[in-house]
């Protein structure tokens, strides 16, 4: 049987893609903040181990992108330059810029693989588990990105919106790209 455009196998090549595109962004985004905020204030031992969530999903999609013959994104070396540089510009905003950034980013990584489950269904099961599993870890940064003082950052609704929106194009890019 030979390769369509349009098929499940081309829906699945992207939905790997665009995963392993977002988790290494992420990953990113959060050496950025590191870079600016060291590694003794209490926020950033928070973004520590949330980075490292990040490296391990990074890590599995590495891996199923290499297993499955996924084409990566061309795109990867802007999002390692943007991830970074948007990491950094949080973090020298200050710690509830920081937490707002992932906020905002998991809010929009939330709905991206709520997207994906609901049209998975039963199929692919490896990569329903992990968009699963990596949801809910994903949901755990948003809400205590929440509790450390997110939304109380002033301008929090624009930054917020500015960064949701950089990521629905950056996800709409990186499943073609």
């Amino acid at each position: 049987m030979s390769w369509k455009p349009g098929d499940a196998r081309e829906t699945r090549d992207a939905m790997v893609r665009v995963d392993q595109a977002g988790e290494y962004g992420a990953t990113r985004i959060y050496a950025g903040q590191l870079a600016v905020m060291g590694d003794r204030t209490p926020s950033a031992r928070t973004i520590a181990g949330m980075a490292s969530q990040e490296e391990r999903h990074r890590a599995f999609f590495d891996a199923m992108i290499a297993r499955r013959g996924v084409r990566p994104t061309a795109l990867q070396p802007f999002w390692d330059v943007a991830g970074f540089a948007l990491g950094a510009v949080t973090a020298a905003m200050g710690p509830r810029a920081a937490m707002a950034c992932t906020a905002a980013v998991e809010t929009e990584i939330d709905r991206h693989y709520l997207s994906q489950l609901d049209l998975l269904g039963e199929d692919d099961p490896e990569l329903r588990r992990a968009v699963a599993e990596f949801r809910d870890e994903e949901l755990e940064h948003r809400d205590t990105a929440i509790a450390a003082g997110a939304e109380t950052m002033p301008g929090y609704p624009l930054l917020s919106g500015m960064i949701r929106a950089g990521c629905r194009a950056a996800i709409a890019l990186s499943k073609r790209i």
